[in-house]
C-alpha cells in the first residue's frame, strides 16, 4: 500500500504549530531566568562586597569580585567572636522553632477539631492579635522583663514563641481541610487517649504544615535583631545579627567588609535549611496526594 503525504496546507500548520509551542516556552524560559538573575543579584552582591576593602564598597561599583577576603575574615574575627554568635543564634532558632511548632500545632488542633464554647471569639481574639505591631510592645517587654529578672538571658527570647498567632491560624486551616474527623474518631475508638492520637496521628499529618511554618520560624528567628539588641547586654551571649551590627574598624567607623564577610556567613545555613526543607516538602505533598487519590 501506498503512504498518503499530508497535504501541504497541513503540514504549514503543523509547523506553524510547532513554531508557536517553541517561542511561548522560549518566552518562559527567558521570563523565568531574568527573574532568577535579579534574584540572584543581591546575593552577587554581598558576594562581591565581601571580597573587597571598606574603599572600594563604598566608593566604587564594580561587578568583579575583590581579593580581600581574608583581610576581611580576619578583622572580622578580630573585632568579634561571629562563631559563637553563629551558635548562639542557631540554638535560639532551633529552640524558638521547636516550642513554636509544638504548642501552635497543639492549639490549633484544639480550635480545629474541638468544639467548646468560648472557641469561635477566643480563636477570634488570636487571629485578631496578627494585626498588632510587635513593636509596639517592645517597651512593655523591657520593663516586664527587667522586672522578672530575666534580662541578659535566653528564657525571654524562646517563652514567647508559645504563643505563635499567625502558626496557629496556619496550622489550624490545614488541619480542617487536611485532617478527616473518621481518622481521629476510629483512633479514638481503638481506646487511643487524646495526646497520643495528636502525637502518633496528627503530628505526621501535619508534616507539610510543620516543614513550612517551620522554615519561616526558623528564618525569624535567625534574623531577629531588635530583642536579643535590649534584651541580652553580654557580649558572649549576643546572637549573630548584634555581632554584625556592632562591627566596627579601628578607627570607630563601620567595617563593611567585615560586615559582609559575616553576612556570608550567616546566609549559608538559611540557604541549607530551605534546600533540605523544599525537598521534604515535596516528597510529603506528593504522599498525601496519592493517599487522598
Amino acid at each position: 500500500m501506498m503512504r498518503m503525504d499530508a497535504p501541504p496546507a497541513s503540514r504549514a500548520a503543523n509547523r506553524q504549530a510547532l513554531t508557536r509551542r517553541w517561542m511561548s516556552r522560549g518566552l518562559c524560559y527567558f521570563i523565568l531566568l531574568s527573574i532568577a538573575l535579579v534574584s540572584f543579584f543581591p546575593f552577587y552582591v554581598m558576594l562581591l562586597g565581601a571580597t573587597q576593602d571598606n574603599y572600594h564598597i563604598t566608593s566604587t561599583v564594580t561587578l568583579l569580585p575583590g581579593r580581600h577576603l581574608a583581610g576581611n575574615y580576619a578583622r572580622m574575627m578580630q573585632n568579634k567572636n561571629i562563631w559563637r554568635g553563629f551558635m548562639n543564634s542557631l540554638s535560639l532558632a532551633l529552640a524558638n522553632t521547636a516550642v513554636c511548632l509544638y504548642f501552635s500545632s497543639l492549639t490549633a488542633y484544639a480550635f480545629a477539631k474541638f468544639r467548646f464554647k468560648g472557641s469561635g471569639a477566643l480563636y477570634g481574639i488570636i487571629v485578631s492579635t496578627m494585626m498588632i505591631p510587635g513593636q509596639l510592645g517592645v517597651i512593655g517587654f523591657f520593663r516586664q522583663m527587667s522586672d522578672m529578672k530575666l534580662l541578659n538571658s535566653y528564657i525571654p527570647l524562646i517563652l514567647p514563641a508559645i504563643s505563635n498567632c499567625f502558626a496557629v491560624f496556619f496550622f489550624r486551616q490545614y488541619l480542617e481541610s487536611s485532617l478527616p474527623n473518621e481518622l481521629i474518631e476510629a483512633s479514638l475508638m481503638d481506646g487511643c487517649p487524646e495526646i497520643t492520637i495528636f502525637h502518633r496521628v496528627v503530628l505526621p499529618v501535619m508534616v507539610p504544615a510543620l516543614v513550612t511554618q517551620g522554615v519561616m520560624s526558623f528564618i525569624g528567628n535567625w534574623n531577629s535583631y531588635l530583642n536579643p539588641l535590649i534584651i541580652l547586654t553580654q557580649t558572649q551571649k549576643m546572637t549573630l545579627p548584634v555581632m554584625l551590627a556592632s562591627i566596627k574598624s579601628s578607627g570607630g567607623a563601620a567595617d563593611y567588609g567585615a560586615q559582609y564577610v559575616g553576612i556570608l556567613v550567616s546566609v549559608l545555613p538559611l540557604l541549607i535549611v530551605f534546600a533540605f526543607a523544599n525537598r521534604v516538602i515535596v516528597e510529603k505533598i506528593a504522599i498525601g496526594a496519592a493517599v487522598k487519590g
